[in-house]
């Protein structure tokens, strides 16, 4: 079954009004649509012109603003001079497998971080201390039957 288009209008008022639920939405319910995984796209409500790439520029844009940017000046530079280069075609398609590897190499450093920390680092102190108890345990079992077989621990003669 194809999956439909949730379609959002962008009025000349800067205002976004969702299709799907009959109500206006702010930018950053729009950002939780990506988040989301939604398949959308934003039209310009008189036009019909696709809007899309702005609006998620515009997302972009103001999360680089706050916090803690991901787009340094120097990657922002670099992208800018691709535009109008003969590898300009090339260069969406490079970072969007790149991207794509990134994305699955950090799933798999994360199966493999909880693979060695079990559901948290709260399971692996609680295991290492557990190891660390049952060796104490036994260091202590041995010392108790050495002197209680009145052998010494190490080899020794037994008093007498």
């Amino acid at each position: 079954m194809a999956q439909t288009i949730r379609i959002i209008k962008k009025y000349p008022n800067r205002r976004l009004y969702d299709t799907e639920i009959s109500s206006y939405i702010t930018l950053e319910e729009v950002r939780q649509l990506v988040l989301d995984g939604e398949t959308f796209e934003v039209r310009d409500a008189k036009s019909g012109e696709d809007l899309t790439r702005s609006v998620l520029l515009q997302i972009i844009s103001e999360h680089e603003e706050k916090g803690q940017p991901m787009l340094s000046p120097q990657l922002l530079s670099q992208i800018i001079r691709f535009y109008g280069d003969s590898l300009q075609g090339f260069m969406g398609p490079y970072l969007e497998r790149s991207l794509q590897v990134f994305l699955d190499q950090q799933q798999q450093f994360r199966t493999q971080l909880n693979s060695l920390l079990g559901q948290t680092p709260w399971s692996m102190l609680n295991d290492l201390t557990e190891r660390n108890m049952d060796a104490w345990r036994t260091m202590q079992r041995g010392l108790i039957d050495a002197a209680t077989q009145g052998t010494p621990p190490r080899g020794g003669k037994k008093p007498g």
